[in-house]
């Protein structure tokens, strides 16, 4: 079993542990330590709680922990890395499970975030993992979201059986070349990434044909068998003693929850799909190269995500940024905004950049940037330009562009009504008319319209404005 530290209470595990669970991005950490105040409703911890976002819109509450910081690894980049003199602690699964469960009763949480260091090796901690979920799944009868990062390395199978138990799985890209993982994570390869990125996807793939087009296949399953075909068995079952081949893996979680008929119920594999993260600013690569990169994932491995994580400078080396550099949390919401284009609104990365133009204008969001690029497209007429033509314009989104044009069949539209339907119109003045009109008398004109947009403060987060970043005057 895990190292145990018997001279740390599970309290001050979970205060080393979520803390150094904050360099995992798949969701936002409160990142705040707030009491109660009289007259105001709730608090905030910054230990543990994370959020996610479903797809209607919720807001969904996760613990967020580690269930190590030991690693046999030496990241350049990473804080718990062997070489770094860092508290360390370490979770049993019974641990995770007692933390999820009563944070979960306590209407803290409503899921589990989980990720770890390497002990001892890939295989070794990837199969903690799993017991973990078992035993959430089976002991502790869990229905809650699980989102699971696995280990790269680890045995095929052990994935498979975590990608059943668990709702969503990641396996971390880190770095977006060969060249930046062998510089600065000299224990990893893009192999030991990519393949089982390829393998999840295609067992996701198996799995909702399966279960989709023939149901009565999937009660044929039982409580016991699901498809794992093609991590190299014909069948992968959950509850007996084979997935590890010495059966080591599910006779240690049998010991601690006996498998019944009716402890588990036949389930798609990872039903909320998989995502990956890249670090942002530990390497040279510029922002075409990130969105170049990302392109190919959402195209080649059917990702739901892929999560940006701005280089915080924890460790001193060479083939590092300095201490003192400032973590790029602007060029972070950019590479965000160009994804969220990417996904969402039909762009393609050559639009937004290219090798001649390899960044994104931190000052701009990416949409603005590209329109004052290709001013030659504008100003589109609100009562006539289809949806797709509507969606590039700055300052009218997915859903304002639907209103626009469901609302235009009955009347035609003018500016007040756009601002009803949702248009930002502060952005989106310069670049639209209606009924042949602009808002008012303005410049099709480069420069005027990029220093206007400039000087529209929500340009910038306020968090991220607030945390040091100044407006330039127009003479810097």
């Amino acid at each position: 079993m895990f190292e145990i530290q018997a001279n740390k209470t599970i309290q001050e595990k979970l205060h080393i542990l979520a803390d150094a669970a904050k360099y995992d991005v798949a969701c936002t950490s409160s990142g705040v330590d707030r009491k109660g105040k009289e007259g105001m409703l709730g608090n905030a911890r910054s230990c543990g709680i994370c959020h996610s976002f479903a797809s209607d819109g919720r807001c969904i509450s996760l613990l967020k922990i580690l269930m190590t910081n030991h690693c046999i690894y030496d990241c350049k980049y990473c804080v718990n890395r062997v070489s770094n003199d860092v508290k360390r602690a370490t979770f049993t699964p019974e641990e995770i499970c007692e933390l999820t469960i009563e944070f979960y009763k306590r209407n803290y949480i409503e899921g589990l975030f989980l990720s770890s260091g390497v002990i001892r090796d890939p295989a070794y901690t990837m199969e903690q993992i799993c017991i973990t979920l078992q035993l959430l799944r089976t002991k502790y009868r869990f229905n809650g979201y699980i989102h699971v990062k696995t280990i790269p390395g680890a045995p095929d199978e052990l994935l498979a059986a975590a990608g059943f138990l668990a709702d969503r799985i990641s396996v971390n890209l880190e770095l977006p070349t060969a060249e930046s993982l062998k510089k600065l994570a000299p224990n990893k390869s893009f192999q030991t990434i990519m393949t089982p990125m390829g393998k999840v996807r295609d067992t996701i793939a198996e799995t909702r044909t399966l279960i989709g087009k023939d149901a009565r296949m999937e009660r044929s399953l039982g409580n016991r068998y699901l498809p794992g075909s093609i991590f190299g068995k014909e069948q992968l079952r959950l509850t007996g003693a084979q997935s590890n081949g010495d059966g080591s893996l599910w006779k240690k979680a049998a010991s601690f929850a006996p498998a019944t008929q009716d402890t588990w119920k036949p389930r798609a594999f990872a039903p909320a799909g998989q995502s990956t993260q890249m670090i942002i600013g530990a390497s040279d690569e510029s922002d075409y190269m990130l969105v170049q990169t990302t392109q190919k994932l959402y195209q080649n491995y059917d990702l739901k995500r892929v999560f940006y994580s701005a280089y915080i400078p924890v460790n001193e080396d060479s083939a590092l940024p300095a201490l003192e550099t400032p973590v790029p949390l602007l060029r972070e919401h950019r590479l965000y905004q160009a994804d969220w284009l990417l996904r969402y609104y039909d762009f393609k990365v050559d639009e937004l950049l290219t090798k001649d133009r390899p960044d994104f204008n931190i000052y701009l969001d990416p949409k603005c940037d590209w329109a004052l690029r290709h001013l030659e497209y504008f100003p589109v007429e609100i009562n006539r330009a289809d949806y797709h033509t509507l969606l590039r314009v700055p300052g009218i989104g997915a859903k304002s562009a639907s209103r626009i044009v469901k609302a235009r069949r009955m009347n035609k539209l003018d500016f007040s009504d756009l601002k009803k339907i949702g248009v930002v119109l502060k952005r989106a003045l310069y670049f639209i008319t209606c009924s042949g009109r602009m808002m008012y008398p303005t410049k099709l004109d480069e420069d005027y319209i990029c220093r206007s947009l400039i000087a529209d403060r929500t340009q910038i987060p306020r968090e991220i404005r607030e945390a040091g970043y100044q407006q330039l005057s127009l003479f810097s």
